[in-house]
């Protein structure tokens, strides 16, 4: 039966290939379908991305069956992962080859439709292919998306583009590259000189509708396609028998990898997520020691394109069970279908464990599985509150950054370069972007200012890229502000790694980090991509490897990687404290109630007990959000090292720990070192300053209350007012 949307022969596909539409795809389709701007909200699995792109290879395929397509650029698709890109680029040959198979059957010359993709990886060669001959879809990043708009070919072919899909926008919505490329969009309506409609697609965020405004501009109306984040997942946490500590023993780690070799073994497809590169080259060592060379695969960002879809393919094809990654691997990249994700460690985010876990179960009647592996009891804690809040249906806040004056420098060089502009016209299309929806005039003028007039230095003013008529009000670009635009754009940190090439072939293996770099020497054997490789020689920004054939490697490391815990996830794990504190008076109650609201095992929950009992022994009660506790301990040198226990995440404990320490320098006199994690603070005080701790932490509390940034900090939602302040001594 034809479908009253869509072209036969497209309906006709879908209905061989699926049993019908799932939810997001019925509602979405209706709404893309009457041209509204769309937002389709749904977890890992549930057939976003087609319900995107189905409706334009439809209104293609309608075009095409009237006569000869264009040479020109209809659709533009931008992923925030250039590996999602090429993942979207294989899959959509599928639909199309398809289609003009069941057109051929019926005698249907259809025109070929065209998919390109343009990103960072995409040779010379076919860049300047789909210049002279664009494709009808183009498969683009953020960061390519903002090149494509300034430099001056691609810009003509981009003209013609009526429709962006925005995928994952939540993985950029939390951060400057939200804000870059809500400004691109705005560039893309002026270029076009029409709204063209936009399409997003999400994970369930909280709240939905800021994800919605990034989408489509301030002011602008949006179909919101949420149909949640509640599955029937399957949780669990697995316990080590060895009682957990501060840190992993050797013999606790053995015995993870044990379990998890044991449950690779039972499952045809299996997921290994670390939250950090160096740990998903050492889980994938120690798994391969277990199982055999071959059979694990590493997936992470420091690696080669070639090898992360290596092992992408593999995974899928059933070449190997198991695939260990970090978040490369979070979003929707097809591998296939995935039987369990274990998570070594615990997520940082609810978010992120849930959309990790979503990556498992994506056939009909299927339940996503996932195993969390805790490896400290801080850990095992924070992994029982994290399920709890998960079932309770608890979602991050996210939080999108307000006008970053940065990022919009660069797009207003990179605008101005590409056209002459009005200043106010320039000024309204910031404006329009969500992130700079509050942005004043008087803040617009200062970054036009410093751009136009340029940074005074001891050799004259420099960097100067707009030229400003004041008379007319009119901008454009100086000589060279094209290609520091182009040269100099985007959001995302530079680092500095090397690149990792093995010789004779000058193949390109992947990075490390430039103090690994530094630090090695010709001989050394490392891993990467869960391979040996032996140094050659360090060069300036490379690193020359032979095939070291499986000798023992020791592991590199990335700087700057692990996430601090997010707001909601740390409220739970205090709400968890705080439960189980109240429950101490009987032991056995406590326990089973965890069993219940957390699905630790009995060994688990009873190390939970374990470790409350210890602590309020100790500190003299349980550090929550509402009683934040300071402890006072002297190191072998007998310094004083103060420990306010506060379980806010690293974030905000971060820019307490700093206020303090500046408290402590302002009114004393010395210097001393503060350090902060996401359940405390630490102060060192030095061996000349033994302060009583009673009155050392009535000058924490003091300083709290009475410095600015604190108090600003005090007066936010994600605090309370009913604090309560202990002291005791160690």
């Amino acid at each position: 039966m034809d479908h009253p949307r869509f072209h036969p022969l497209v309906w006709r596909w879908f209905s061989q290939q699926f049993a019908g539409p799932t939810a997001p795809q019925a509602a979405g389709w209706s709404r893309i379908a009457e041209g509204h701007d769309t937002l389709i909200a749904a977890p890992t699995g549930s057939g976003k991305t087609l319900a995107a792109f189905l409706w334009s290879i439809n209104s293609l395929i309608e075009t095409g069956s009237r006569g000869p397509l264009a040479d020109a650029t209809s659709v533009v698709y931008v992923s925030p992962l250039k590996a999602l890109g090429n993942d979207i680029h294989k899959n959509l040959q599928e639909p199309l080859a398809g289609i003009r198979s069941l057109a051929a059957a019926e005698g249907i010359a259809l025109p070929e439709i065209r998919v390109a993709v343009r990103s960072g990886d995409t040779p010379a060669r076919e860049r300047n292919l789909m210049i002279r001959r664009p494709p009808h879809i183009l498969i683009t990043t953020p960061e390519s998306l903002y090149i494509l708009l300034t430099a001056e070919r691609s810009r003509e072919f981009l003209k013609t583009a009526r429709t962006i899909i925005v995928d994952e926008i939540h993985a950029i919505a939390g951060d400057k590259r939200g804000a870059h490329l809500a400004l691109s969009l705005e560039r893309f309506d002026l270029l076009t000189g029409t709204r063209g409609q936009r399409i997003g697609l999400s994970a369930t965020q909280k709240p939905i509708g800021n994800v919605a405004e990034l989408l489509v501009g301030s002011g602008r109306s949006c179909a919101i396609v949420d149909v949640g984040h509640r599955r029937p997942w399957d949780l669990s946490i697995y316990v080590p028998g060895q009682p957990l500590g501060a840190i992993a023993t050797h013999e606790q780690w053995a015995e993870i990898y044990d379990r998890l070799v044991a449950l690779i073994r039972e499952h045809r497809t299996t997921l290994v997520f670390v939250n950090t590169r160096r740990l998903a080259e050492r889980v994938a060592h120690h798994l391969s020691e277990r199982m055999g060379e071959g059979l694990v695969a590493t997936h992470h960002g420091s690696l080669s394109r070639r090898i992360r879809l290596d092992a992408e393919q593999r995974l899928k094809s059933g070449q190997v069970p198991v695939v260990v990654a970090t978040a490369s691997l979070e979003l929707g990249i097809d591998i296939g279908d995935i039987d369990l994700v274990c998570h070594v460690g615990t997520p940082r985010s609810l978010a992120t464990m849930l959309q990790r876990v979503g990556r498992s179960g994506h056939w009909l009647g299927s339940t996503p599985k996932g195993i969390i592996f805790p490896i400290t009891r801080d850990e095992l804690v924070q992994s029982a509150a994290a399920v709890r809040a998960a079932r309770a249906g608890e979602l991050d806040r996210l939080t999108i950054p307000e006008r970053p004056l940065d990022v919009m420098a660069q797009q207003m060089v990179a605008t101005a370069a590409s056209e002459e502009i009005a200043e106010d016209e320039l000024w309204a299309m910031v404006r329009r972007a969500s992130p700079y929806r509050a942005l004043d005039r008087s803040e617009f003028e200062q970054v036009l200012e410093m751009l136009s007039e340029g940074v005074a230095t001891r050799r004259g003013r420099q960097s100067a890229y707009i030229h400003r008529d004041r008379v007319h009000g009119m901008l454009r670009g100086r000589r060279g502000a094209r290609l520091a635009a182009i040269t100099s754009g985007g959001a995302i940190p530079d680092v500095a790694d090397y690149d990792v090439i093995e010789e004779p072939a000058g193949t390109f293996i992947g990075k490390v980090n430039e103090d690994f770099a530094i630090e090695s020497m010709a001989g050394d054997i490392f891993q990467l991509g869960n391979s040996s490789w032996q140094i050659r020689r360090v060069e300036s920004g490379k690193v020359r490897v032979a095939n070291a054939h499986g000798a023992l490697p020791t592991i590199p490391f990335w700087l700057g990687e692990a996430p601090g815990r997010t707001r909601e996830l740390s409220a739970a794990v205090s709400d968890l404290r705080e439960a189980i504190a109240e429950r101490l008076s009987d032991r056995e109650a406590a326990v089973a109630w965890l069993i219940v609201e957390t699905g630790v095992d009995r060994a688990g929950a009873e190390q939970l007990v374990a470790y409350m009992v210890e602590t309020a022994a100790v500190l003299g009660g349980v550090p929550t959000q509402r009683r934040i506790i300071a402890e006072r301990f002297f190191d072998e040198a007998g310094g004083m090292q103060l420990v306010v226990h506060a379980p806010f995440g690293s974030r905000i404990n971060r820019a307490w720990g700093l206020a303090l320490r500046k408290r402590f320098c302002l009114t004393f006199d010395f210097e001393l070192q503060a350090a902060a994690t996401d359940d405390g603070i630490v102060l060192s005080l030095g061996e000349q300053h033994s302060f009583p701790l009673e009155s050392v932490f009535a000058f924490v509390r003091t300083a709290t209350m009475q410095d600015d940034l604190l108090q600003a900090l005090l007066a936010s939602p994600m605090f309370t007012n009913r604090w309560r302040w202990n002291a005791q001594r160690s």
